[in-house]
């Protein structure tokens, strides 16, 4: 009873999408999830327009939740210099606490298995057999043919196996909050401030979600989150009416540390990466999610329709690289940007008095519709 097809590690986006799609097929597939859900991420809790069809097709679009259709982008400077145009595709706004949770239920229902409040503590390739064994935390182990690792941005297998983003530190935090605020509910805005840049969008009931990728020297410098966004994010007029005009409903905030916009590999040790595990867009470009999901819908895709491990494994790395590969390199040169005082005032400029610039930015890093 200990034996899969097919074991998931990480119940996010990417982990529930290809549980949900693989059951369909009757693979025998386990989700390891070290959370229970519900339970909020530090994310920025848009999804583009790429992934619906998508999902309209697999029936895992949340139709019957309060959905924020998103068509309109917002930059601002630090100084407060803004600018605005049309999302062509555009999106959708909606908390993960409530996707997550309706994806975890869809793949319940499509056959899966999962197991929550679990953290996978090992996992060994064993090459004579031709499969996976994995350990959890609370000792029982589980043999598969095929491992796909769905942990996120840094986990326990990530310094297992040594990949070489964990090797060096981050000088990025996440921090996001859950507000209630008058604004245009169908605009994403992103705010510069110095060391960073915050996202703001509509989710559900009447609800904003707030999140900002922030700097690690500055916290240590001002000894705690509220100090900081005194000190650095207020200095943008946008961010400090916010902060002083909105209701924060989290009692304290949601916070991640160590974010590592570095190259990761899509497959490692016959493991095949999916989402944030095998790479991070910058937060700036809005699509982490719809990149998560569709990640998610590759890997189960090679698995399905692939002879042999070998066959399976050049499919996955073909395609990730194919789909995510330049988008992720283009996010990375394009944060150069932004950030900082001198160069978001420089950017949003440029932005500004040049549509074919911005809607060029926003194609390449937007995908097609899946």
């Amino acid at each position: 009873m200990n034996s899969y097809d097919i074991i998931i590690i990480g119940g996010g986006l990417a982990g529930l999408i290809a549980a949900n799609l693989l059951a369909k097929k009757q693979r025998r597939v386990l989700l390891i999830e070290k959370k229970g859900y519900p339970f909020h991420r530090v994310c920025g809790e848009y999804v583009s327009n790429e992934v619906r069809d998508f999902l309209d097709k697999e029936d895992l679009f949340p139709h019957e939740m309060d959905i924020a259709d998103i068509n309109t982008f917002q930059l601002t400077s630090v100084k407060g210099k803004s600018f605005s145009m049309p999302l062509d595709m555009g999106g959708f706004g909606i908390s993960r606490y409530l996707l997550d949770d309706f994806l975890y239920k869809k793949s319940l229902s499509a056959g899966a298995e999962v197991l929550v409040n679990t953290q996978a503590e090992a996992v060994a390739f064993d090459s004579k057999a031709d499969q996976f064994l994995i350990t959890v935390s609370n000792g029982n182990t589980f043999e598969c043919k095929h491992v796909i690792g769905a942990f996120g941005k840094r986990s326990k297998i990530d310094k297992a196996l040594n990949r070489d983003f964990i090797k060096k530190r981050s000088a990025y935090i996440g921090v996001k909050y859950h507000i209630k605020t008058d604004l245009d509910p169908s605009t994403i805005a992103l705010h510069n401030f110095e060391g960073g840049y915050c996202g703001i969008n509509k989710i559900e009931n009447d609800k904003f979600n707030l999140c900002y990728l922030g700097s690690r020297d500055q916290l240590r410098e001002t000894g705690n989150i509220e100090e900081m966004e005194r000190k650095f994010l207020w200095e943008n007029p946008f961010l400090k009416r916010i902060w002083l005009e909105s209701e924060f409903l989290f009692d304290r905030p949601e916070v991640i540390n160590e974010i590592n916009f570095m190259p990761k590999k899509a497959i490692e040790n016959h493991m095949i990466m999916v989402g944030d595990a095998a790479g991070l867009i910058t937060p700036l470009c809005g699509n982490g999610m719809a990149i998560a999901i569709h990640s998610g819908k590759l890997a189960a895709e090679a698995i399905l329709t692939q002879a042999d491990r070998k066959a399976i494994e050049a499919n996955y790395l073909h395609t990730w690289s194919k789909y995510f590969k330049r988008r992720l390199w283009i996010g990375r040169k394009v944060q150069t940007l932004f950030g900082t005082k001198g160069a978001s005032e420089f950017a949003v400029s440029i932005i500004k008095n040049s549509d074919f610039i911005a809607r060029h930015i926003m194609k390449q890093t937007h995908g097609n519709p899946i």
